[in-house]
């Protein structure tokens, strides 16, 4: 929790594209003109003049130890169930077998709820407490869902979930046990997404769709922040990010944009991202490779990475914009690989990731047969969440004996 003296130094939020400013003292969305989302801008001198880079390491542990780069006044309205400070973990058994030595894990299976979404929705459920927000509405493949609902239940939040059928039952149950209206689609996610959106808009609750409101992105960024910090403010060469709606990927990129602007990193040479899709689902991959500024709806989108089913991200021109800026690339991988990867780093590293998380190593493999890594670079893969929530849904029935 952030300290009572820890202050959020938010100065106002824009639309990248057409650079209207929005008071962040005011409930905001996406840009109405543009239909794009909104980005948090900071007054980051005084950030500098007022906050000790080294000190930040002796606060309370977890994510609101940032407060000063996130978007809540008033401590007392934010909500936490101690999300933030998940591991950077070293990889050397696995590393060494790969050719990769200086492999890295970030694992956010750690997080409340199991997943990185605990972040995003600290951050978007904590400003709309802090705004007056009675009643939440969220459209999900699974992990987001379940983040939503308990964060809404510890504001005393009214939640509603829009999950296709086919979600993980485990995200099914931690979303109806914390007191969520459940209601189960015939589709994807962006079906489910549809009519969480005319719901919210008939009937006035307040959609925290991913970047149809503009925290989440504050959240997630926080992994960039401890990554930095993790490695004594220098940044890895690679960072592998599986990228379904792709907050974490642009919120990243983000926080060290901003480290950057406040002189704390010890280091001029930023990460190149890589936006890690299944070849079931890859409109970023597509997109990416014709050179395109935003991505075409994905036509029968089909992963057993259910974070990974997202036929079209409403951030895509970010996501792309993100990959470009850094150098980076775009890596689609198949589900019998995200398996082979899920099963290797459990058995080299003790590690049951969940099968966005192992489409990072799958990807990863890929790009050292183009030649795109070198050995001798300092690659970070992003784990999402825990293997335990898809028990049901993901596994071949070997794996159960």
């Amino acid at each position: 929790m952030a300290h009572p003296t820890h202050r959020s130094y938010l100065l106002r939020l824009e639309c990248p594209q057409c650079k209207r400013v929005f008071d962040p003292h005011q409930l905001q969305t996406f840009c109405p003109d543009c239909r794009g989302p909104l980005v948090s801008y900071y007054d980051l001198e005084s950030v500098r003049r007022h906050t000790d880079r080294d000190a930040l390491a002796a606060r309370p542990r977890g994510m609101w130890r940032w407060a000063e780069l996130l978007p809540v006044f008033d401590p007392a309205k934010i909500v936490s169930l101690g999300e933030g400070d998940s591991p950077l973990l070293c990889l050397p058994r696995l590393g060494a077998h790969i050719g990769m030595p200086h492999l890295l894990l970030k694992d956010e299976s750690l997080n409340p709820t199991g997943s990185f979404k605990a972040r995003g929705l600290a951050g978007a459920i904590s400003k709309a407490h802090e705004l007056g927000v009675e009643r939440v509405i969220i459209p999900t493949a699974g992990n987001a869902g379940g983040a939503m609902a308990a964060y809404a239940s510890r504001a005393g939040m009214q939640a509603a979930v829009y999950m296709p059928k086919d979600t993980p039952q485990a995200n099914m149950l931690e979303t109806r046990i914390t007191g969520a209206e459940v209601h189960l689609v015939d589709g994807l996610i962006s079906d489910a997404a549809a009519l969480a959106g005319a719901r919210a808009r008939d009937e006035g609750w307040f959609d925290v769709s991913t970047f149809k409101e503009p925290y989440r992105l504050e959240g997630k960024k926080v992994m960039g922040l401890e990554i930095a910090e993790s490695l004594g403010w220098q940044l890895p060469d690679v960072i592998l990010y599986p990228t379904g709606g792709g907050t974490g990927l642009v919120g990243i990129w983000k926080a060290l944009k901003e480290l950057e602007a406040l002189g704390w990193l010890e280091t001029k040479s930023f990460p190149r991202m890589v936006a890690v899709q299944a070849d079931g689902c890859a409109p970023v991959v597509k997109a990416f490779e014709e050179n395109a500024d935003t991505c075409q709806m994905w036509q029968g989108a089909q992963t057993l990475a259910s974070g990974l089913r997202v036929p079209k991200s409403f951030a895509d021109r970010l996501i792309l914009e993100t990959l470009r800026e850094s150098g980076g690339t775009a890596v689609a991988v198949s589900d019998s690989d995200i398996l082979a990867a899920q099963r290797h780093l459990a058995t080299a590293e003790g590690l049951f990731v969940a099968p966005e998380g192992a489409a990072t190593l799958a990807a990863l493999q890929i790009l050292q047969r183009r030649q795109w890594v070198r050995p001798d670079e300092r690659v970070l893969l992003l784990n999402t969440g825990t293997g335990l929530k898809y028990l049901e849904s993901s596994f071949p029935e070997e794996f159960a004996h």
